[in-house]
């Protein structure tokens, strides 16, 4: 499964202003739901929230992977948002984040969700392909570019 099948345009956005790491997550989900995937959101948050009691999902370089697995979803779902500012999120690096991707995935296709997970975080870790994400000026220009990027790795 490619990233561009669990993300859309209406799941993208850049310059998102948050003030906390609790409201950048509630706004994630927000943008995850509008994929028309979420059968549940509150199951859904919780199950974000919950995960992140486990251990931050920061994962350094400014950049958060929150994710959790839940049956209160259709399909694997994701949604991206681009910072307006940085913000605090406990990260491994102890820096804020500016770059948020959250994965939910299927409660049973652990699988699928590992693979997804580690093409997210091997994109996002990419210098070049990080620097092009956040000169995106449109969830389209994002699209394109997670193709792009998708395209070149699978061939």
């Amino acid at each position: 499964m490619k990233i561009t099948e669990i993300l859309n345009i209406d799941s993208i956005k850049i310059d998102l202003k948050v003030e906390s790491k609790r409201e950048l997550l509630d706004q994630m989900i927000v943008l995850a739901e509008k994929s028309n995937k979420i059968l549940d959101r509150e199951i859904v948050k919780q199950e974000v929230f919950e995960r992140e009691k486990i251990m931050s999902t920061g994962v350094g370089k400014g950049i958060a992977l929150p994710h959790a697995k839940t049956n209160a979803i259709k399909d694997p779902v994701g949604s991206l948002a681009l910072l307006n500012e940085p913000v605090e999120y406990s990260s491994i690096d102890d820096k804020p984040v500016s770059i948020v991707f959250l994965l939910i995935g299927m409660e049973n296709h652990v699988g699928n969700n590992l693979r997804l997970l580690s093409r997210i975080s091997r994109l996002m870790n990419n210098d070049s392909f990080r620097g092009n994400l956040q000169q995106c000026n449109s969830a389209k220009e994002v699209m394109d570019l997670f193709e792009q990027f998708e395209d070149k790795e699978i061939n």
